[in-house]
């Protein structure tokens, strides 16, 4: 086993988290940090996707310390 391959599977894994979590954070929890996300046109929810996607460690810790002081 080379290198390469864990590194794929992790990298392959940061992924799919962040896709799965930036469909969560678009659909429930933008709103909640974000007044103005709700109801928000599909089109902003396409914006931000890709960004949710990838910043999911920092989006999730965001969401994690609100709940704490709510």
């Amino acid at each position: 086993m080379t290198i390469a391959e864990p590194l794929l599977i992790l990298v392959l894994g940061y992924i799919g988290v962040g896709l799965a979590f930036a469909v969560h954070f678009v659909t429930r929890l933008a709103p909640r940090i974000d007044e103005s996300a709700i109801g928000s046109p599909l089109g902003f929810k396409l914006l931000i996707f890709p960004g949710a996607a990838a910043l999911w460690p920092l989006l999730a810790f965001k969401v994690s310390r609100m709940k704490e002081g709510a």
